[in-house]
């Protein structure tokens, strides 16, 4: 029997970025390619845990319809997953959704479900996509809501993989980057080091405009990082430094990262790249950081890597 596409999810490469982080003060970086995952980002690892868990207890077959709130990353993994094992898939989203996306997901056969009006109550979105998922939920029939803002199997996945594949080789890590969002990424790997007693620190990079770690709720223009309300995952305290990071910024991080290292990498991964560089000075000598590099750059054509949007939405055309 041959390997599948779910087999393959995972074991993603740590490359150096020895040219964007260059110094003579022994620091390295280190970038972890979730963006080589087959479904183009870290969600593939919460999604294909999430699903064989469900499979595995009965709760899901064929035929079952996986139902859930997602306009990005975890929509598409959920999306090819699905069709893989012969499963519906309806991805509930809003307007902020981009049209890449939608495509995307609809290739793999996916219903797309709109929600155009955001709860009355918060005045945001995901309020109002997670009703609607109770309400398909109690309509259709053999259906399933992975639930990744509080399904243990979202953080498992990186408890167990990103995280653990990462110490397995460097060895010693001293800091960990990446984004949040479900926090799912950053708890599991924050788990892990508390778990095995490492000593590696926390750095979770977030969006100017997200209320995670508190702060004034505001607009955000890039999907997947950033919430609007506090997730489950993000109730409990698991970071040691928290850096948010505006969406001007996260554009400067993806350009300064594909110039410098060729890597063509999404807005999260940008952040988190913009994020380093601001601490890089505080940094002790011979540090050894691992960044999380969430999703790959081409879903952002239209948006990231396109100079007229850019000096649309910012006023000024960069290239990093």
């Amino acid at each position: 029997m041959g390997r599948n596409i779910l087999s393959v999810i995972g074991n993603t490469p740590l490359v150096q970025l020895s040219k964007l982080f260059a110094n003579d003060r022994g620091i390295t970086v280190h970038a972890k390619l979730e963006l080589l995952n087959p479904g183009g980002s870290a969600k593939d690892r919460s999604a294909a845990r999430i699903i064989n868990a469900a499979w595995e207890e009965g709760l899901i077959g064929s035929g079952s319809v996986i139902i859930e709130s997602s306009s990005g990353n975890m929509a598409i993994s959920l999306a090819a997953i699905c069709s893989y094992l012969g499963m519906g898939f309806i991805s509930v989203i809003d307007p902020k959704a981009t049209q890449q996306n939608i495509r995307i997901m609809q290739a793999y056969g996916a219903h797309i479900e709109l929600v155009h009006e955001p709860d009355p109550q918060s005045g945001e979105f995901l309020p109002a996509r997670l009703s609607r998922v109770r309400q398909l939920l109690e309509r259709i029939p053999n259906s399933f809501w992975p639930n990744q803002y509080a399904n243990k199997n979202n953080y498992l996945s990186h408890y167990e993989g990103t995280m653990r594949e990462v110490i397995e080789e460097l060895g010693q890590v001293d800091y960990i980057i990446g984004g949040v969002s479900t926090c799912g990424t950053m708890l599991g790997c924050a788990q892990y080091i508390k778990d095995h007693k490492l000593a590696t620190k926390v750095i979770a990079v977030d969006a100017a405009g997200s209320v995670i770690f508190g702060g004034a709720n505001g607009n955000r223009r890039f999907p997947g990082l950033g919430a609007g309300i506090v997730p489950p995952f993000g109730e409990r305290p698991f970071t040691d430094q928290e850096i948010k990071v505006t969406d001007q910024n996260m554009v400067a991080g993806c350009r300064l990262l594909v110039k410098e290292e060729s890597l063509l990498a999404g807005p999260s991964s940008g952040a988190v790249i913009h994020a380093l560089k601001s601490i890089e000075q505080e940094l002790p000598d011979h540090s050894v950081c691992a960044v999380i590099l969430h999703d790959r750059g081409e879903r952002y054509m239209d948006t990231v890597y396109n100079d007229e949007w850019v000096k649309q939405q910012f006023g000024q055309s960069f290239n990093a």
